[in-house]
C-alpha cells in the first residue's frame, strides 16, 4: 500500500498532464460534433455528466478508512498540488460566476473583491498558514481547543465554523442550481438537488484525500473554461489573444458608449418612469392597509365587469394579478419596500463604469477590501488545506502556489467583465425588442436577465434591462456569439468551481460536528469506523439542508459569500493570530473575544440587511468591520486582566513561531 501511495505521488504530474490533454481532446471532439449537428442540449448534458463522472471516479478511487487520510489527506500532498487544490477550493461560485459579474455591475468599485480576496493570502502566508501546520492538528476548532484549553474555545470555534461555512455553502449550491437549470433545461430546484449528488460523491467516501485530488482535477477544468472565451473575444476585438493587457481598448469603447446613453433623451424617459414607479410605491406603502384593499377591489371590480364573451386569457390575467397581490399589509409593506428601493435605484442616471467610488463610497470600498482580506485568512476550509502538506516549508510554498493559481483567474476577471459589458451595450442597448438575440429569452427563463419596454418605443434602453449579474460569466459566450461548445465548457468550469468549494465546505462542517463535537466532546471513546460513519452521514444531512435553503434564492451569490467572509474574519482571525503571536493570550480572553466578534458581526449583518440598522453607512457585506477590531481588543484586554496561560503553553507558542519542523496531530 505504501509503495502504491509513493508511486502515485511520484507520477502526479504525468497523471494530471494526461488528464488535461484528454479533456482538451474531449472539448475539441464536442466542437466537431456541434458542427455536425449535435444539439445544444446534448452538449450541455455531455459536459455536465462527463465532468461529474470524472469527479465521482476520483472520489471512489480515493476512498479511505484511515483517520489521517480522511481529515488531512495523510499530510502527504505536495506543495504544488496543494496550491492547485487550494486555488480550486477558493475559486468558488463567487469567484467564477459572480466576481466578473460584480465588476460588470460596479465598475471600478468592483475591484475591491479582487484586491480583498487576493490580499488575504498575504495575511495567510505571514500570520497563519505555516504556524497552523506546525501546531499539527486536524481542524481549526482543534487548534482553538489545544491552544486555549478545554472545550469552551472548541465550542465557539464549531459554531463559527458551521455558520460561516454553511452561509458560503448556500452560495455554492445556488451556483450549481443556476448552471444545471440553464444548461440542462431543468427547474432550478431540481438542478440544485441533481448537483448535490456530484458534491456528495466527491467527498463522502474519501474525505480530504478524495476532495484534494478531485479539486486538482476541477481546477484544471475551471481555469481552461474561464480563460477560453475571454481569450477568443480579445482576439476578435483587438487582434491580440491576451485579454488581460488588451481590455483597455474595450474600456475606452465602453466609456464612449455610456456617454451616448447618458445623452439619449429616450434613456431619460425611462429613468423618469422608474422615478414615477418609485413614487407610486412610496405612496402605496404610506397608504397601507387601505392601498392594498383598494388594489384588490379594483381588480375584483374589473373581473366582475368583464363581458361574458371576453377572452379567457383576459380573465386568467386578472385572476393571476389578484393572486399576485400580497395577502396582508405586513407582506405588502415588505414586498413594496423592496420594489420601491429597486425602482429608486434604477431611476438614477447611469454612472460611468470607470469612475472611482461611483457606486460605493470610499469607506465602503475600503471596508469591503479589509473584511475580504481578513476573512480569507480566517476561512476554516482554506486553513484546513495547510494541514495536508508534509512540513512547515511546504505550507509556505503552497501559499505561494495558491496565489499563482488564483492570480490566473483574478487577473482575468476585470477583462472578462469589460468584454461582457461591451457586448451587452453594443448588442442589446439600442436593439429592437422584436429582434433581440435568443440568449435573452434563454436567460430570462432562469430569471437572471429581463428586458421590459417601459416607454413603449420598441427599442431597448439601458434602464430597461434588469440584470442579475450572476449570469454574466455563464452567458458571455452566447452574448459574444461563440460556438455553444464554449458555453458548455464555461458551464462545466462554473460547476467545477462550485463543486470544489462545496466539497471543502461540507467537509469542514461535517468534521466540526463529527470530530470536534462528537469525538472530542461527546464521545472520546468512539471507534474510527463510528467517527467516519457519522461524518459521512452528516455530510448528506448538511448538504440536503443547504440545498433546501438555496431553493429560496435569498440574494445574489457574491453577497452570500461576503457574509461568510465577515463571519469568519470576526470569529476566527483575532483568536488565531493572537493564539500564535501573543503568548499572553489566554482561554478567557479568547472565549470572550470570539463571542464578541461573532455576535457583533452577525447582529449588524442581520440588522443592516433586514431591519435598517446603519452605522456610519457601512453596508451589510462589510459587517465584519465591527467584529474584527472588537475581537482583537477584547482578547488583549481580558487576557491581561485574567491569569496567564501555563509556562508550558507559552513555551510551545514560542516554539511554533520558529520557521522549521512540523507538529503532529495528537490523535490518529
Amino acid at each position: 500500500m505504501a509503495k502504491q501511495k509513493s508511486a502515485f505521488l511520484d507520477n502526479l504530474g504525468k497523471i494530471y498532464l494526461m488528464y488535461t490533454g484528454v479533456f482538451i481532446l474531449f472539448v475539441i471532439g464536442l466542437g466537431i460534433a456541434e458542427k455536425m449537428g449535435m444539439s445544444n442540449k446534448m452538449i450541455g448534458y455531455m459536459f455536465m455528466f462527463v465532468t461529474i463522472g470524472i469527479y465521482a471516479l476520483i472520489g471512489v478511487m480515493s476512498r479511505t478508512a484511515k483517520v489521517s487520510e480522511y481529515y488531512v489527506a495523510g499530510r502527504s500532498v505536495p506543495a504544488f498540488f496543494n496550491g492547485m487544490a487550494t486555488g480550486s477550493d477558493w475559486m468558488s461560485a463567487a469567484s467564477f460566476i459572480s466576481m466578473a459579474g460584480a465588476i460588470f455591475g460596479l465598475g471600478y468599485d468592483g475591484l475591491s473583491y479582487v484586491m480583498g480576496w487576493t490580499g488575504g493570502y498575504v495575511l495567510l502566508a505571514v500570520f497563519l498558514g505555516p504556524y497552523l501546520r506546525k501546531f499539527g492538528q486536524y481542524t481549526i476548532p482543534d487548534f482553538l481547543g489545544a491552544r486555549y484549553g478545554g472545550h469552551a474555545a472548541r465550542t465557539i470555534g464549531i459554531i463559527a465554523a458551521i455558520t460561516a461555512s454553511f452561509t458560503y455553502l448556500i452560495a455554492q449550491v445556488t451556483g450549481v442550481g443556476i448552471i444545471m437549470s440553464r444548461f440542462l433545461s431543468i427547474d432550478f430546484t431540481i438542478g440544485v438537488f441533481v448537483g448535490l449528488g456530484g458534491i456528495l460523491v466527491c467527498s463522502m467516501l474519501g474525505g480530504m484525500k478524495a476532495v484534494t485530488w478531485t479539486q486538482v482535477a476541477q481546477y484544471i477544468i475551471l481555469i481552461l473554461a474561464y480563460l477560453t472565451p475571454v481569450t477568443v473575444m480579445s482576439y476578435r476585438a483587438t487582434g491580440v489573444p491576451v485579454s488581460e493587457i488588451m481590455y483597455g481598448q474595450v474600456l475606452q469603447k465602453i466609456d464612449a458608449k455610456e456617454k451616448e446613453i447618458i445623452a439619449d433623451p429616450k434613456q431619460k424617459e425611462v429613468w423618469d418612469l422608474w422615478k414615477k414607479k418609485s413614487d407610486n410605491l412610496t405612496a402605496d406603502i404610506k397608504g397601507l392597509p387601505g392601498s392594498l384593499d383598494a388594489k384588490k377591489k379594483e381588480l375584483q371590480d374589473k373581473l366582475a365587469t368583464l363581458p361574458a364573451d371576453a377572452p379567457a386569457a383576459d380573465r386568467e390575467k386578472i385572476g393571476k394579478d389578484i393572486k399576485a397581490l400580497p395577502q396582508t399589509a405586513e407582506e405588502a409593506k415588505e414586498k413594496w419596500t423592496a420594489a420601491q428601493k429597486d425602482a429608486a435605484g434604477r431611476s438614477k442616471p447611469l454612472k460611468p463604469y470607470l469612475e472611482p467610488f461611483a457606486r460605493m463610497d470610499a469607506k465602503n470600498v475600503l471596508a469591503l477590501i479589509f473584511c475580504l482580506m481578513v476573512g480569507t485568512a480566517g476561512l476554516p476550509h482554506i486553513l484546513m488545506r495547510y494541514y495536508t502538506v508534509p512540513s512547515v516549508k511546504d505550507a509556505r510554498i503552497s501559499v505561494g502556489w495558491s496565489l499563482f493559481f488564483i492570480f490566473l483567474l483574478y487577473f482575468t476577471a476585470p477583462a472578462y467583465a469589460a468584454f461582457a459589458r461591451h457586448e451587452v451595450l453594443t448588442t442589446v442597448v439600442g436593439a429592437q425588442f422584436a429582434n433581440l438575440p435568443s440568449w435573452v429569452a434563454s436567460w430570462g427563463k432562469v430569471g437572471l436577465f429581463k428586458v421590459q419596454d417601459m416607454n413603449g418605443d420598441g427599442i431597448v434602453q439601458f434602464a430597461e434591462m434588469i440584470i442579475n449579474t450572476d449570469f454574466i460569466v455563464l452567458a458571455t459566450p452566447e452574448i459574444a456569439g461563440l460556438p455553444y461548445v464554449v458555453s458548455g465548457l464555461v458551464a462545466a468550469g462554473g460547476l467545477a468551481a462550485a463543486l470544489s468549494t462545496a466539497d471543502g465546505l461540507l467537509l469542514t462542517i461535517s468534521n466540526s460536528l463529527s470530530h470536534d463535537l462528537y469525538y472530542k466532546i461527546i464521545n472520546p471513546q468512539a471507534s474510527i469506523l463510528r467517527r467516519l460513519t457519522i461524518s459521512r452521514l452528516l455530510l448528506v444531512v448538511v448538504a440536503l439542508i443547504a440545498a433546501w435553503v438555496a431553493t429560496y434564492r435569498l440574494t445574489i451569490i457574491v453577497e452570500l459569500v461576503a457574509w461568510a467572509f465577515s463571519i469568519a474574519a470576526a470569529s476566527f482571525f483575532p483568536a488565531l493570530v493572537m493564539g500564535i503571536w501573543d503568548k499572553r493570550a489566554n482561554k478567557t480572553g479568547a472565549l470572550v473575544g470570539m463571542w464578541v466578534g461573532f455576535l457583533s458581526c452577525v447582529i449588524y449583518m442581520v440588522g443592516s440587511r433586514f431591519y435598517g440598522l446603519d452605522i456610519w453607512g457601512i453596508k451589510t457585506i462589510s459587517s465584519g468591520l465591527f467584529g474584527i477590531p472588537a475581537g482583537f481588543i477584547t482578547i488583549y484586554i481580558v487576557s491581561r486582566l485574567t491569569a496567564p496561560p501555563s509556562k508550558e503553553m507559552q513555551d510551545f507558542v514560542e516554539n511554533v513561531r520558529i520557521p522549521k519542523g512540523a507538529g503532529t496531530a495528537t490523535v490518529e
